[in-house]
């Protein structure tokens, strides 16, 4: 098994002992983005849709680095502040993802805390081939 770490400026960097994203056996496992300005790695936006545009920004910056896409994602998994945010948060996610013949599998859950306290947090698992 061959391991290849993934970074890409266009992407908020890792700010502890992580990697943006680790290439194993043909698929690429992202670590979570939250809605960063990968420039000022400020926090983009206050309401939820403008933070889950940020955050699929980010993801899709990483994906697309590990030499995947979007059309290649398998799983999402989505990290909520508030539930009630779902229905806003899934109109922005079904434009990033709502065309691909096959759509994500997709968890979403409610936690209790996010860093720097931001709405939402994504993570995916993609083909890279």
């Amino acid at each position: 098994m061959s391991l290849r770490q993934v970074s890409t400026e266009n992407a908020p960097k890792a700010i502890g002992p992580y990697s943006q994203a680790i290439v194993a056996n043909g698929f690429v496992y992202t670590a979570g983005q939250i809605p960063f300005d990968p420039k000022t790695m400020d926090i983009v936006g206050t309401e939820i849709q403008a933070q889950t545009e940020q955050a699929l920004k980010n993801l899709r910056a990483v994906v697309e680095a590990a030499g995947s896409s979007f059309e290649k994602v398998v799983k999402t998994t989505v990290f909520l502040k508030d539930m009630n945010d779902f229905a806003k948060m899934n109109e922005i996610y079904a434009k990033a993802f709502g065309a691909n013949e096959f759509p994500p599998a997709r968890s979403a859950v409610e936690v209790a805390r996010l860093p720097r306290d931001v709405l939402v947090e994504i993570e995916c698992v993609a083909l890279v081939q």
